[in-house]
């Protein structure tokens, strides 16, 4: 099964051989990874047809059967749009990518907070004429910057959101730290926690959650080195926590003990991200392009070699 068109608010997919016999809900759960929360979801709004005449979910599908799912609603932005340009590195009907930027948060995190990368996309959805939430799938600190991958409705949100779960979103990340880690490639496998005596730092903490960083060393300069990152878990401050705790903190990252050397903000980029797409059930990869100011960095550094 495939999707093959998409019409007004309705997702079509052409019912294939292999799907012959089966129920609506098996080829939902099975061949289109909808979740039984979800498909009972869009059962309620009448947002599961076959061949443009709504149809129960027990009905068993034959070959050249179109399943309609109404995925395309339109829906209140949850938040004012904003006049803020964006960098987009991939989009379609289902998944939009963009690149962010240094300075700015991915969501409020409370309702008087103006200025966000949602509001952002919440305006650049405006200039297109798609009324929909902003939903994002993971998230990067305020000063990181790098790909972000946001689902453009509720259904490619939660299947999204599993894979993020079953850890098939993959994200690699470009840092600059300080020294030379030994051994040069391994895993920091150290749970994170609050830190009691700070209102946003976190710590290594044996009561924390879990938390997995994989890094590997790709070029040296005098004290300092450029590393690529990939996470198991996606802790708040994972990268920068793990990094300090084994004694390599990103260069300006102030709050985690970094050197205020040759940049304004933490050495830490989004590079790489890959996901299955929802629907069109390929790979999708995507390179965030490194930002001026991590590359002056490198340059500052091996000058100084």
């Amino acid at each position: 099964m495939s999707a093959i068109q998409r019409k007004g608010e309705w997702l079509e997919f052409r019912v294939s051989n292999q799907e012959h016999g089966k129920t609506i809900e098996e080829v939902c759960k099975t061949n289109l990874q909808i979740s039984g929360r979800m498909v009972q979801k869009l059962t309620h709004r009448n947002g599961i047809q076959v061949n443009g005449k709504k149809s129960f979910l027990a009905y068993r599908l034959k070959p050249g059967d179109r399943l309609q799912i109404k995925v395309f609603e339109r829906e209140n932005y949850g938040l004012e749009p904003e006049p803020i340009p964006i960098d987009i590195l991939y989009e379609d009907d289902h998944v939009l990518v963009v690149n962010k930027q240094s300075g700015i948060s991915v969501h409020p995190t409370d309702p008087s907070q103006k200025g966000t990368l949602a509001h952002a996309i919440a305006f650049y959805y405006q200039t297109q004429g798609l009324q929909t939430k902003v939903r994002h799938i993971h998230r990067l600190d305020k000063d990181t910057t790098g790909a972000i991958l946001v689902a453009k409705h509720a259904l490619a949100q939660a299947i999204l959101d599993e894979d993020l779960r079953e850890r098939k979103i993959k994200r690699e990340y470009l840092a600059i730290i300080s020294g030379i880690p030994n051994p040069p490639k391994g895993t920091i496998d150290l749970p994170i926690g609050r830190d009691r005596h700070h209102p946003t730092r976190r710590r290594v903490s044996t009561g924390g959650d879990t938390a997995i960083t994989h890094y590997q060393v790709i070029e040296t300069f005098e004290h300092a080195s450029m590393v690529k990152l990939q996470l198991d878990t996606g802790r708040t401050h994972q990268i920068r926590v793990h990094l300090e705790y084994i004694g390599h903190p990103l260069f300006g990252d102030t709050l985690y003990g970094g050197l205020k050397k040759g940049i304004n903000r933490q050495a830490l980029h989004g590079v790489k991200l890959s996901f299955n797409h929802p629907f069109l059930h390929e790979k999708i990869e995507i390179e965030a392009p490194i930002p001026e100011d991590i590359k002056n960095l490198i340059r500052e550094l091996k000058n100084e070699n």
